[in-house]
């Protein structure tokens, strides 16, 4: 078995696609289809269904991605070892954002990085969620990822607080309630919601739910919406309301306003989680720059 025949089996995994795969790996895609046959003899099983119109991993091909990527994870790891032994590190980072949260964040990060360790190549992966950031930091696709901290981290994860940032309403500039400096959450109850899918994947989708539940109703949801960016546009549009952090005033659209909620002052944690059993050079020069770009919230720190 090759190293090559793994790293073709998890660029076809991860786009469900040959051609794609092809393209992201710079081959065609007949001989990529070859080195997955012969991935395949070689372990005696069958890696994908294949049909004309979709590609998806079988049970054995879930089986083996993980380990696929820990072995591809590790060969990086010992090249960048070696290779920085005599010098500063190298290597690449895999680090996934989320977009609208990340708008202050991440060129902080990136900036610090490159001035820091210029040898070290940063891959920039948007459009990661809470819940596929930590899938995906797990399984070694990403080795770090912006998310929303809610809950524990089993291990081998492990994440670091970034902000905590204060929870408020976003209206529609045509709004009853516009004028308003604040308002109880419980003046929401009748108004239709514009929300992410309740899927586990959104942090802040859940604590806004959260949110609402413990002031006794759940939301009325007009429209779900998994684009954080598209959320606000549907606000904007008059669609219905929407529960996000205070760390999106600075882009939101033109005809929406943000509204503190009185009361309990309710926060939406942001931070980077990472795995510990992830020995990346890379991953270690992030790591240690983070407490100098992004000082510890205090605990009293209300995103003020």
């Amino acid at each position: 078995m090759e190293i090559r025949w793994l790293e073709a089996f998890v660029a076809v995994a991860e786009e469900m696609h040959f051609g794609r795969a092809a393209a992201r790996l710079h081959m065609a895609q007949s001989p990529l289809s070859q080195v997955i046959r012969r991935l395949e003899r070689e372990l005696g099983v069958t890696l994908f269904e294949r049909s004309t119109r979709s590609v998806s991993l079988t049970s054995s091909g879930e089986a083996l991605l993980p380990y696929a990527h820990r072995v591809i994870q590790t060969l990086g790891s010992a090249v960048e070892a070696t290779r920085s032994a005599e010098g500063m590190p190298t290597g690449t980072l895999t680090l996934g954002f989320s977009g609208m949260h990340n708008h202050h964040t991440l060129p902080h990060i990136t900036r610090s990085l490159r001035r820091r360790f210029p040898g070290v190549e940063l891959n920039l992966v948007g459009g990661v969620r809470t819940l596929d950031g930590m899938r995906r930091v797990r399984n070694g696709s990403l080795d770090a990822a912006f998310v929303g901290l809610v809950g524990n981290f089993d291990a081998p994860l492990q994440s670091r607080e970034i902000s905590r940032q204060r929870i408020g309403v976003v209206l529609p500039a045509d709004h009853r309630l516009v004028e308003r400096t604040a308002l109880e959450i419980t003046e929401l109850r009748q108004e239709p919601f514009v929300m992410g899918p309740v899927d586990g994947n959104s942090s802040l989708t859940i604590v806004a739910h959260q949110i609402c539940q413990e002031a006794g109703f759940n939301p009325e949801v007009a429209q779900t919406v998994s684009d954080p960016f598209l959320i606000l546009s549907m606000v904007a549009a008059g669609v219905g309301v929407s529960l996000v952090s205070s760390e999106v005033i600075p882009v939101l659209p033109e005809a929406t306003t943000w509204v503190e909620i009185k009361g309990r002052p309710h926060t939406f944690r942001h931070g980077l989680v990472w795995s510990r059993d992830n020995e990346s050079v890379a991953l270690t020069a992030l790591l240690s720059i983070l407490d100098d770009v992004f000082p510890a919230p205090a605990e009293d720190d209300q995103g003020d």
